[in-house]
């Protein structure tokens, strides 16, 4: 379950959603016809380019918004056509859908969170992850403006209610994994489950905290709530996941890797050259990088500050897994209960792409 489920801000632009993997049936025509009922797939080639008959794959994508920097730069800049691919973007409800999409065999490439891969294979999925686009997680613990002196650190949060968009999703995963490194009991917090939209409830009190993201972030301290924890902060980061914390990535269907091979390489060639982009592009370029469907009803102006403000510490600047960050995702899964602490998920990770 993945952080970027039911996002009411993609609703639009969403294809199929479910909780669970693909059934053996689901088909390529399945998951685009769903998505084009919704709004249409919006995809993208990049400027006419180096390649002049690029091959044309589809990659399943979570949609939620600070994760697409990476593939949205890729196909606008034309990073992936100087590599020979035509990649269209299959914009799904959520890492799930993307995942399901993934498996089901309806795109060739599925890019979601790791939580949501790693959970998919423990659960048989054969499927492998080659590439990251990245190393944090998109969620901060802030408490509502009314609590922010009574709530100063972690174990402060006994005895309250904190909102997350589910039980089970990664942003109840990582709070029951900063719990327990804080040495505070999980069964003494009260968890409301308010969908991806806790804003108002953190602003009118409600809840005494919650698992947000931008630009609800901003908003929230703006009003006066305090940050607990900020995971798209490297700073803190470390301090609290004792390092970078493996996120977004793209995966494959394991048996199609030595067929794929060569597609696979350019793929992440052409996301390699997208990071490298990244750090130097102004922020109306990052905005003007993403369809405008993506963007319906967002503030481009702080979106564009936002994605400039997090960009050094949310995306890496190549796409070659991080072995450590990933274990650190497999341990907060298994302390959240969503991977049974006896699995061994180290073989999710492919690393004969791009070397390790």
């Amino acid at each position: 379950m993945g952080c970027c489920d039911d996002n009411p801000a993609f609703r639009s632009i969403a294809g199929k959603t479910s909780a669970e993997l693909a059934p053996p049936d689901l088909s390529r025509r399945t998951v685009l016809k769903g998505a084009a009922a919704l709004a249409g797939v919006v995809s993208a080639a990049g400027p006419a380019g180096a390649q002049t008959n690029p091959k044309k794959v589809t990659v399943s994508f979570c949609s939620q918004i600070l994760c697409a920097p990476p593939y949205v730069v890729g196909v606008a800049n034309g990073h992936f056509r100087n590599h020979g691919l035509d990649v269209e973007i299959v914009y799904t409800r959520g890492g799930n859908a993307a995942i399901q999409a993934l498996v089901g065999g309806a795109v060739d490439y599925g890019a979601t969170s790791l939580d949501v891969a790693m959970q998919a294979y423990a659960k048989g999925a054969d499927i492998r992850r080659f590439v990251t686009t990245g190393r944090l997680p998109l969620f901060a613990l802030v408490t509502a403006p009314k609590r922010a002196a009574e709530i100063t650190g972690l174990k402060d949060l006994e005895g309250k209610t904190v909102g997350v968009s589910a039980l089970g999703n990664a942003d109840h995963a990582l709070l029951l994994f900063l719990l327990a490194k804080a040495g505070a009991d999980k069964d003494k917090v009260q968890f409301a489950t308010l969908g991806v939209n806790l804003l108002e409830a953190l602003r009118g009190g409600l809840v005494d905290a919650g698992l947000v993201q931008e630009p609800a972030l901003t908003l929230i301290a703006r009003a006066g709530g305090r940050t607990l924890v900020n995971a798209m902060d490297s700073k803190d980061a470390q301090k609290y996941l004792g390092g970078p914390y493996e996120f977004m990535g793209v995966s494959v269907r394991t048996k199609e890797i030595a067929a794929r091979k060569p597609e696979m390489l350019a793929l992440a060639k052409g996301l390699d050259d997208a990071l490298k982009a990244l750090p130097k592009m102004k922020p109306n370029e990052l905005v003007n990088a993403f369809p405008k469907e993506l963007l319906a009803g967002a503030n481009v102006t702080e979106l564009g500050d936002i994605l400039a403000r997090y960009r050094t510490s949310l995306y890496p600047d190549r796409v070659t897994i991080d072995l450590a960050a990933a274990r650190r995702v497999a341990e907060s899964l298994k302390i959240a209960g969503l991977v049974k602490a006896d699995a061994d998920v180290s073989g999710l990770h492919d690393t004969t792409i791009v070397g390790s």
